[in-house]
């Protein structure tokens, strides 16, 4: 996965795709968990989401940081999806999260931070 430049990171925490958790004001300060947070928004952009869906994502999941607290995955149509607690497969659809009963297994999005 490619990096994320500072003017990305920051027009995605203007469009409410990541926050500044640490200072919104300019220069807006973030925190390792904000970082991480941009990292998925890239690595499901890269598997063929869209802006809207991350958006829709993050609208239907819990905690500060949402999309690092989830199990997520794309379809190959690009809707987000994601494991429920119980391992069901969950896709995200116009009424919130929709189990899948049978089709194509979604493409993981996974994450790893380094130094």
């Amino acid at each position: 996965m490619a990096g994320v430049s500072g003017t990305t990171v920051g027009q995605w925490a203007r469009r409410g795709l990541i926050s500044s958790s640490q200072r919104d004001e300019e220069p807006r300060l973030y925190s390792v968990e904000d970082v991480a947070e941009a990292a998925i928004v890239r690595a499901l952009l890269e598997a063929g989401t869209s802006h809207a869906e991350i958006h829709r994502a993050i609208a239907h999941l819990p905690g500060r940081w949402p999309l690092s607290a989830a199990d997520l995955a794309v379809t190959v149509d690009g809707r987000v999806a994601r494991r429920s607690e119980d391992g069901a497969l969950e896709v995200l659809g116009p009424r919130g999260w929709q189990f899948v009963a049978y089709g194509p297994l979604p493409r993981e999005v996974r994450v790893h931070l380094s130094r």
